[in-house]
């Protein structure tokens, strides 16, 4: 059996009662974070289990290292995704509780979750049976109520982006080519991994038109039950598929349901896999009058009160060990050695004539360091005058607006946006989507 506490003190968490006092006046940095170990990685960023020192808390830590985000022309989706993290939180989101910087790296600071992702659990051949993914669409289904009622598209909802907690229920993360829209607008944009995308985005991208909206979050989630209770996805699409074939397939590929779920499942997944966003399930209404879930007690969902069918084993952590390996043996610049390396730079930077530096890239990373938005929802919530928003996802309301983000593909599976920089790197928020 995992034992927490023991493992905690392994990695060298702070168990004891004596815990340093910080100023309340000053930024959290990080130096008030204690890391453990490392979990996970992505194409620019990386991710560790941290306690923060005084309260002893245990969070997920996501670090980006900017030059290499000025490089690969990502800072404004970086930008983007921390301006939409700060405006919402829910009880089935990763929600961001800190955001900060150094001069090596962007931090953002999010819910702890130990189940690990579908997708890890899916190559680890669990078999999900419909109860359980009845009660997985359920939860987003709350969730992507909210995020609409925030004027926000995901646009990449798939089985790597959702996480488990310990108990087994479902959190939603990764806004890295979320989207906000205006009331009546439309996103125009090439976004999201390819086999989770609805038809519409490609067509516009194709065809051009009228765009899509938040409908298309409600076919990815048609996907992704689709494959956890098959082990494999409707429809045979890859990275590498050209956009142009994918808009006929549709039209002419007919999804084959297994005979062996029951009918109102099938159901349901039709509705969600309906090619037309006009005639697709695509609203918490649209889910709640599904004859699938007529009998479902929506308070208990949300108050997370339905037991999960499956609850991921609490004796192990549920993440790829390799990172951890990774991140001891063949990072050059390992985190817990950051402090010692900057000083270090920041002497030879002193003694180095200014003109050898690369004028250019210092514009951006200068740029960078006064745009970046410093966040700490602990203090918010300590403040009584802050405006409380809604976490319950049951009830709509109009209150963030916000411009909207070009997206366009990028590489492998997990397709993320490249927009240009470094003339725009302060503008956080673009005119067109």
């Amino acid at each position: 059996m995992f034992h927490w506490n023991k493992w905690r003190k392994r990695m060298g968490a702070n168990t004891s009662s004596k815990r340093p006092v910080f100023d309340e006046k000053e930024d959290v940095n990080l130096d008030h974070f204690q890391i453990l170990r490392a979990i996970g990685k992505g194409s620019f960023g990386k991710v560790c289990i941290v306690q923060k020192k005084d309260t002893g808390t245990m969070y997920a830590m996501k670090y980006m290292n900017k030059q290499q985000c000025i490089e690969r022309d990502e800072v404004r989706n970086v930008f983007r995704e921390l301006e939409i993290l700060q405006e919402i939180e829910h009880v089935f989101l990763v929600n961001l509780w800190y955001s900060f910087q150094d001069e090596e790296d962007m931090f953002m600071v999010v819910d702890l979750l130990l189940g690990g992702d579908l997708r890890y659990h899916l190559q680890q051949n669990v078999q999900f049976t419909e109860e359980t993914v009845k009660m997985y669409i359920c939860e987003m289904a709350l969730a992507l109520d909210y995020l609409r009622s925030q004027h926000i598209i995901h646009r990449d909802v798939k089985p790597d982006n959702i996480l488990l907690d310990e108990q087994g229920h479902t959190h939603l993360t990764d806004f890295n080519v979320a989207t906000i829209i205006k009331d009546g607008e439309r996103a125009t944009a090439l976004a999201g991994t390819k086999p989770y995308m609805a038809p519409e985005i490609f067509q516009s991208f194709v065809n051009g038109g009228t765009g899509y909206a938040f409908e298309v979050d409600w076919w990815s989630l048609g996907i992704m039950a689709f494959e956890l209770l098959r082990g494999w996805r409707p429809y045979d699409i890859h990275s590498s598929s050209p956009v142009e074939t994918l808009v006929q397939l549709f039209s002419t590929v007919t999804v084959q349901y297994s005979s062996v779920w029951s009918k109102d499942m099938t159901g349901l997944l039709r509705k969600l896999l309906t090619v037309n966003p006009e005639n697709r399930c695509s609203s918490l209404l649209d889910i709640q009058n599904s004859s699938f879930l007529a009998d479902t007690v929506w308070e208990d969902i949300l108050d997370k009160k339905v037991e999960p069918g499956f609850v991921p084993n609490k004796g192990r952590l549920h993440c790829d060990p390799t990172f951890e390996l990774e991140e001891m043996i063949l990072e050059s610049r390992p985190l817990h050695k950051k402090k010692k390396r900057l000083a270090k730079n920041k002497s030879r930077d002193n003694s180095k004539d200014s003109s050898q530096s690369d004028d250019y890239l210092q514009e951006c990373l200068d740029a960078l360091q006064q745009e970046f938005v410093i966040f700490n929802r602990e203090k918010l919530k300590k403040i009584p005058s802050v405006r409380s928003r809604s976490v319950s996802g049951l009830e709509s309301t109009d209150e963030t607006e916000a411009e909207a983000e070009t997206e366009t593909e990028g590489d492998g599976e997990a397709e993320n946006a490249t927009l240009n920089m470094c003339g725009s790197v302060c503008s956080s928020t673009a005119s067109s989507n």
